[in-house]
């Protein structure tokens, strides 16, 4: 139980917090009843390799030294107790026996037991949203026949943290009635990684100025990259640097530098396919490449619509090694096949990165934040590499003053680009707020809500990170503006907005004192 101490200290901070937003009548978002907590259970299998080429060794050595019966005793517990917790469990168990057989002595003339159960000894769970889930966005996706008139179906992505603060992205689905009541698919009781792309494609020329934005030693680079196709393949690359390897043309030391770039850019660029008979609740997006191994952070999801009408789902997120950050970029039209590169440019160096939904004067556009404090405008006439940038807006209002940022891509509307920004304020509060945008030109901001319209309350300052509430993207269905939110950085809410009153009050055009500052 709190102290009656604590409990006046929560009453201060809500009396700072309202006299932060002003004496003018306030607009504040609704709270659904909805809660997405974390689920323990939800775990995926992963290689489990100690390190050391000797200790991989001496584990196959003691499995290898088990008598018929004790194997067999040790397998059979081993599918009882957990081929009910993943689909495939056997193939799991046999694609990670097929890990170490190299290391594994006349590995092909073993029992299909004995190679499964080597295989569940480098085999290990892990729970992928066992510390939190949190940071959602929200798309629309095309309904499905059954779907009722009026209703809107959606797809929800989620930063899920497991274990050592491993971030992957997971995803639910479910459909908003023509009462705006919203309502979520089955929750699968399994969860499962994707195939990984064995022999990628590459752009030739995004390659090559990525390669050369990375200072690569410009002849060796374009000895490498001389003679391949437009469109490349790992294979093609790997062939190309054995080339290399064994020539003597450049200084050692050149080309060790050169091939090392060119793998780690190939190896952060891949495709990743799930199987189409998993629910979109059992595909998880698990780090892959060197550069996202201690996670895939805060994936911002659009769903873009080319100049000729067709539909793709990109999404931005930050890929983080442990030591720094690489914003990286992922695109799908179905949510089973995934490509995953790099962003490019002098300017992808932030987190927060927002795309627009659609080109504006024949570019693309983007928010960001790369100075950890204001939010900034990016235009490109390059999806994949973004040159310059200009400061939208800084902090201007008390719940942002220490640093401010989007909340997902912007929401086409008739009056603008309607933009959840999120401030960051006194204790450290992050809590979420409104602008408008010109449609036509969004560097100009239309109008701003100097008031938050979501701030923490009592049950949400309490989480991983206390006095948070962020979102990576909403929608609008029926008039209403449909915000996902997470709270302390653990677990997930929804709420709404009227989309009338808040353009009313963004315009200018309501009855009741204006608060937004009109530009």
């Amino acid at each position: 139980m709190r102290s009656a101490a604590n409990n006046e200290g929560l009453r201060l901070v809500d009396t700072v917090m309202m006299e932060i937003s002003s004496t003018a009548p306030t607009l504040k978002a609704r709270r659904k009843s909805i809660v997405i907590n974390p689920n323990i259970d939800r775990v995926i299998t992963r290689p489990y390799l100690p390190s050391g080429e000797e200790r991989i060794r001496k584990v196959i050595k003691r499995v290898l030294s088990l008598d018929e019966n004790e194997a067999c005793t040790i397998l059979e517990t081993v599918l009882h107790e957990f081929s009910h917790r993943h689909r495939y469990f056997r193939e799991t168990l046999q694609h990670n026996f097929e890990r170490v057989a190299d290391y594994v002595p006349a590995a092909n003339s073993l029992s299909e037991e004995r190679q499964l159960l080597i295989g569940t000894y480098f085999t290990a769970e892990y729970s992928v949203e066992a510390a939190a889930l949190f940071n959602p966005s929200i798309i629309q996706v095309p309904n499905q026949e059954a779907d009722s008139e009026g209703s809107c179906r959606f797809i929800m992505s989620f930063r899920a943290t497991g274990e050592g603060h491993i971030s992957s992205i997971e995803f639910r689905s479910g459909i908003i009635d023509k009462n705006n009541d919203i309502y979520f698919d089955p929750l699968s009781n399994y969860v499962r990684t994707p195939r990984i792309q064995a022999d990628s494609s590459y752009n030739l020329h995004l390659f090559r100025l990525k390669l050369q934005e990375m200072g690569a030693n410009s002849k060796v680079a374009q000895w490498l990259l001389s003679g391949l196709l437009d469109e490349f393949t790992f294979n093609d690359l790997q062939r190309k640097i054995d080339d290399l390897r064994s020539g003597n043309k450049f200084r050692k030391q050149d080309k060790a530098e050169t091939i090392k770039m060119a793998r780690w850019l190939a190896q952060s660029n891949y495709e990743i396919l799930f199987r189409p008979d998993h629910p979109i609740s059992e595909r998880v997006i698990f780090p892959v490449s060197e550069s996202e191994s201690r996670g895939i952070e805060d994936a911002r999801f659009v769903r873009f619509v080319d100049d000729d009408g067709t539909v793709i789902y990109y999404a931005t997120y930050t890929a983080y090694n442990g030591e720094t950050i690489l914003p990286q970029l992922i695109e799908t039209r179905d949510f089973l096949s995934f490509k995953i590169t790099t962003l490019n440019g002098v300017q992808v160096q932030g987190k927060g990165m927002a795309l627009f939904p659609k080109k504006i004067r024949g570019k693309y556009v983007m928010l960001s934040r790369q100075d950890g404090e204001n939010n900034t405008i990016m235009f490109s006439d390059n999806l994949h590499f973004w040159q310059q940038a200009q400061i939208l807006q800084e902090p201007e209002f008390p719940y942002e003053f220490i640093q401010m940022g989007n909340g997902g891509s912007p929401i086409e509307t008739p009056e603008g680009w309607l933009v959840v920004t999120h401030g960051v304020g006194p204790m450290r509060t992050y809590s979420l707020g409104i602008e408008l945008l010109d449609l036509d030109d969004p560097s100009r901001i239309i109008s701003r809500i100097d008031e938050p319209v979501l701030v923490p309350n009592a049950h949400e300052r309490e989480g991983y990170v206390p006095n948070v509430v962020y979102s990576c993207g909403a929608l609008i269905h029926q008039d209403e503006l449909i915000i996902p939110y997470a709270s302390g950085d653990q677990r997930c809410g929804i709420a709404t907005l009227q989309v009338p009153q808040l353009m009313a009050r963004l315009t200018g055009n309501s009855g009741d004192t204006v608060i937004g500052t009109v530009r």
